[in-house]
């Protein structure tokens, strides 16, 4: 597997792994979203809205055009699930269409980003790594907190098993995402 080709099937299971997360946070209400609860950030809005803000702040940058601080103003941006769910989806399609512009180059580019004291730079490879690994933790947060409802947290474990029987198992996600095997493996 290439380097680039790791990258997209990193960025379409993210954007798998959001949009089941998602799913079942629309079970919830608004109050049910926003009631305190144990973990990094006080609620589950709060934590999904700090994945889609990290989201922005890296996605940016590894477009070229880095937002800084101003992908966390306001620390939250959407109250309202929703909203919330569209611009993660949005935010998602750009990660996917950058990992699929990948080249051995752009991957061992620069990227900037601006901090309080200094300017970041690392390689883009090392931010995409950081970005996978930031959202994974973060959606275990919420998945976790999602125990304390009603709603059923989703297995986020799973990544593209060949096996049918597996492949079954997401279809209808992946119909709803407009995903198919050939295209995340093409």
């Amino acid at each position: 597997m290439t380097a680039q080709r790791y990258f997209v099937a990193q960025a379409y299971n993210n954007a798998w792994a959001n949009h089941r997360l998602l799913k079942a946070c629309g079970e919830l209400t608004d109050a049910d979203l926003s009631a305190p609860r144990t973990s990094f950030f006080p609620s589950i809005i709060h934590t999904l809205n700090h994945i889609l803000t990290v989201d922005w702040l890296y996605v940016s940058a590894l477009e070229g055009d880095c937002i800084g601080k101003a992908a966390f103003q306001p620390e939250i941006p959407f109250p309202s699930l929703p909203d919330l769910v569209r611009e993660q989806k949005a935010v998602d399609r750009r990660l996917i269409d950058h990992c699929r512009s990948l080249t051995v180059e752009t991957l061992a580019g620069e990227v900037r980003i601006p901090r309080a004291t200094h300017v970041q730079v690392e390689s883009a490879d090392r931010v995409l790594l950081h970005l996978f690994q930031h959202q994974i933790h973060h959606r275990g947060q919420v998945h976790a907190m999602l125990s304390g409802t009603f709603a059923k947290p989703p297995q986020l474990d799973e990544f593209f098993a060949a096996d049918p029987a597996e492949q079954a198992l997401r279809a209808q996600d992946f119909a709803e995402l407009g995903f198919s095997e050939s295209l995340i493996w093409s």
